[in-house]
């Protein structure tokens, strides 16, 4: 990754702004109530609070040891039970599986080979029933949307517009 997370987030607490409007939208439609969701490569947590603000339990991943301790200090000062880790998302294997796993803009940092192996082995990682919610660079859909083809799991198509991409698994 060429751009200096570490270093932004030092500089910039809260520097990645509000939660993502799409986000946004989606979960404000979403029915479901406390579910688990999973947000891979969080930053500094936009995402996750706004979330976990919903009552929905998330668990909060990222490679920056500063931007999680942004955000597990931010959901302590809000009373919010977030589960922090810190790893890369290249070596990450989820200890359980989630009703949500959120994706915002985090594949695109990678190398085509470790997107396609990222997201095979998050599908793994989704209960019957569970939703992907990838937003990324539009050049990069068509190799995840195969990916998603591929998976063992029978994927259909919530939301598929620019570089927004939501699955859900039919059971």
């Amino acid at each position: 990754m060429s751009f200096d997370y570490e270093k932004f987030y030092t500089q910039s607490p809260h520097g990645l702004g509000k939660p993502t409007d799409v986000f946004v939208d989606f979960f404000a439609k979403y029915e479901r109530k406390n579910v688990s969701v999973l947000d891979v490569g969080c930053g500094q947590g936009r995402d996750a609070l706004f979330i976990a603000r919903l009552g929905h339990r998330v668990t909060a991943m990222d490679l920056s040891p500063t931007g999680i301790a942004q955000l597990a200090e931010d959901a302590l000062a809000e009373n919010l039970e977030i589960e922090t880790v810190v790893a890369d998302v290249c070596d990450f294997v989820p200890t359980k599986s989630y009703d949500v796993i959120l994706i915002d803009r985090t594949l695109h940092m990678l190398e085509k080979e470790d997107q396609i192996e990222v997201l095979r082995r998050l599908l793994l990682y989704t209960v019957d029933g569970g939703l992907v919610l990838i937003a990324d660079e539009k050049s990069n859909m068509p190799h995840l949307k195969q990916v998603i083809a591929e998976s063992d799991k029978n994927w259909t198509g919530v939301l598929d517009t620019g570089g927004y991409f939501f699955v859900k698994e039919v059971v």
